[in-house]
């Protein structure tokens, strides 16, 4: 069976992290280089590092900060936010990151995949996909532009044609759930691992370890974000996998 992961994922606005609620309001959590060292030694698989600013969205803050947290942290990094260039990607990725994430640009420029796979590999290569449901019929709405604008694909064509295209990860939040702690929607971490041919990593409502082992369980998710869970209480990735073990499933260090 192969190993699961565990993800926290850091929001950065201007200098700082913030928690976000269903991607509106948020709360300051700390300094973005500081947690990276704890995460570092609480066994986190990796990190996710999204730039949620929706004013300034180009790579230079999160270079800036790619050459920070590299000092501190030694685990993969991934980088996104407002991404649109190869130029933009190649910088990332010749300064430290593991991968990149792309969001808005895999709706407009699908060539952008294929270009940055064909460089730097598909494994470096994760598309981010934000679905908020419809309040009436409960279909998946696939948002860009960090949740402000629908965009007119199902889900199943979008995972269809950024795979297609050279994605090699999916990246996987649900608004609806985001910081809201009320636990993973299962169901839609499910349809997306059915879709995929890729590994899948699944966000939005984590608020405790029952939470991720029942998104666990029901899908084969390989990888779970979390953002709430860990700046809220005295929860860590090393005492997840603790719980998370118990359960058969399998991590690098149980």
């Amino acid at each position: 069976m192969l190993k699961k992961r565990i993800v926290p994922v850091q929001l950065l606005l201007g200098d700082r992290l913030v928690k976000t609620v269903r991607f509106d309001t948020f709360r300051d959590v700390g300094d973005p280089v500081a947690s990276s060292k704890v995460y570092s030694s609480q066994d986190a698989d990796e990190l996710v590092f999204l730039n949620i600013d929706r004013e300034h969205r180009s790579a230079d803050r999160l270079l800036r900060l790619l050459e920070r947290v590299s000092e501190v942290c030694f685990m993969p990094l991934s980088m996104g936010g407002g991404l649109r260039t190869l130029d933009e990607i190649d910088a990332l990725i010749r300064g430290g990151a593991d991968k990149v994430v792309i969001n808005s640009a895999a709706y407009r420029d699908r060539d952008l995949l294929s270009r940055a796979a064909d460089r730097f590999g598909a494994q470096a290569v994760v598309v981010s996909i934000d679905v908020r449901r419809d309040p009436t019929t409960g279909t998946p709405r696939l948002y860009s532009d960090c949740g402000r604008r629908e965009e007119p694909v199902t889900l199943e064509e979008h995972i269809a044609g950024v795979i297609a295209a050279g994605a090699g990860e999916l990246f996987v939040n649900s608004i609806d759930r985001d910081g809201t702690m009320e636990g993973y929607d299962v169901d839609l971490i499910g349809r997306v691992c059915s879709l995929s041919g890729v590994p899948v990593i699944a966000c939005g409502g984590a608020g405790n370890y029952t939470h991720m082992k029942d998104a666990f369980l029901a899908t084969s998710v390989e990888a779970l974000a979390c953002g709430s869970l860990f700046n809220f209480g005295d929860n860590n990735p090393l005492r997840a996998k603790a719980f998370l073990g118990n359960y058969g499933l399998p991590f690098k260090n149980i």
